[in-house]
């Protein structure tokens, strides 16, 4: 069940053998409720002591999802800053689920050593949240809609075609009818064919050519000149020389080469 919104009556009737604080004089406590960012003080106990006592009642909001309560203990100065005589937690597991408490929590030092107890009689209307819980099932279950039907997929052609066949249309209604196909604007003839492509011979790329080249407008090998032969002689004397005339380069003693021996 939920119990956000809901409120937590909480009475302080008062506390019991309680730290004193004071060395001369007696101590004026007062408690202070904390739930979430809500703060709840009780009047000031003048001269109370060490067993003060309230009686007093204060409406809590309760939130979801937080069910404790932190209470803390003060005594009350003129002239310095308040005393803290201890603080302590309380759990509402059991208000919550029974609808009624009537406990006294400890409390404790900011050493962990023990300050007294608060007594706390707290009340919580359980009927009221357990009525709007069965309410909100039964709103939840009648008044969902039914989901629309399951559309025909392509898959599933049968679940389509019966369907539409299983209601028959209403009797008020002319039928309609089939739906035509509309004229063709454009006759068959307007655009003609293409012409068919032409088929273009099979040519070796590059083309064959002879070699070695011609060249352009003479013969190859080129021909000598009138009275020439080829390949060309050389200046002063033809080649090779002819028989009887002295071997080039000359022989720098005359006679034979090499000489003979002695």
């Amino acid at each position: 069940m939920s119990i956000q919104g809901q409120l937590l009556e909480v009475r302080v009737t008062g506390c019991r053998k309680l730290r004193d604080t004071e060395f001369f004089t007696r101590q004026d406590p007062y408690v202070r409720i904390e739930y979430g960012s809500n703060k709840f003080s009780t009047r000031t106990c003048t001269d109370g002591g060490r067993n003060p006592t309230f009686d007093e009642k204060f409406h809590i909001p309760l939130i979801e999802g937080l069910r404790e309560l932190n209470i803390f203990v003060w005594n009350s100065n003129t002239l310095t800053h308040d005393d803290l005589i201890g603080n302590g937690r309380v759990q509402l597991h059991k208000v919550l689920t029974c609808g009624y408490d009537d406990s006294s929590w400890p409390i404790q030092t900011r050493r962990m050593r023990s300050a007294g107890e608060v007594a706390l009689v707290m009340h919580f209307d359980v009927s009221a949240v357990n009525k709007m819980g069965k309410t909100a099932a039964m709103l939840t279950t009648h008044s969902v809609p039914p989901g629309p039907a399951p559309m025909p997929t392509l898959a599933s052609p049968m679940l389509y075609t019966a369907s539409s066949h299983s209601y028959a249309p209403p009797a008020g209604y002319p039928t309609v009818a089939p739906y035509q196909a509309y004229p063709n604007p454009y006759p068959a003839s307007a655009y003609p064919h293409p012409p068919p492509q032409q088929v273009r011979e099979h040519t070796v790329y590059p083309p064959p050519t002879t070699y070695p080249p011609q060249p352009y407008g003479e013969p190859y090998p080129p021909q000598p000149l009138h009275g020439q032969t080829y390949p060309p002689q050389s200046y002063g004397q033809p080649y090779p020389p002819p028989t009887g005339q002295p071997t080039y380069p000359p022989a720098p003693y005359p006679g034979t080469y090499p000489p003979a021996p002695y």
